[in-house]
């Protein structure tokens, strides 16, 4: 079989979702109910899509102890059919990020792929700091992805 007889796999597009809610605890479970369905939408198996929620759940949850008052998180979902990319940014009173020694981290450790923090300088006209915290969790294959 030549070049000109391969058939190529179609290109599934990157999709991203956003949605920004109150630094609260409140409204935690809206954002636990957009992670299901965005992770659904997806493809994603059931058990990875708990997997999904629990870990936004833990992450949201420690930027909310942390953050200023009257302050928003961003949640960006970026998804194709290798797997889920997550982003959750939040402005923080503290420099140093979530406990990493924590439960909650190790938690999320273990149910992604890939982890990482980033916190920036103190920002006078947001009252505190911009922490960012990213996740990856790779899809399961299966036959009908």
């Amino acid at each position: 079989m030549d070049s000109s007889d391969e058939v190529a796999e179609p290109v599934t597009p990157t999709r991203t979702i956003g949605v920004r809610v109150r630094a609260d605890f409140e409204d935690l479970a809206l954002l636990r109910a957009v992670t299901e369905t965005v992770a659904l939408f997806a493809d994603f198996a059931m058990d990875q899509v708990v997997d999904i929620r629990l870990a936004v759940e833990e992450v949201a949850g420690a930027l909310v102890q942390d953050s200023v008052r009257d302050t928003e998180l961003d949640c960006a979902f970026e998804y194709d059919r290798a797997g889920m990319r997550v982003r959750i940014t939040g402005v923080t009173t503290s420099e140093k990020g979530p406990d990493e020694g924590g439960m909650g981290w190790h938690i999320v450790s273990a149910l992604t792929d890939a982890l990482t923090t980033s916190v920036g300088p103190f920002e006078s006209a947001l009252g505190g700091h911009r922490a960012t915290i990213e996740f990856c969790c790779t899809a399961a294959v299966t036959d009908d992805r």
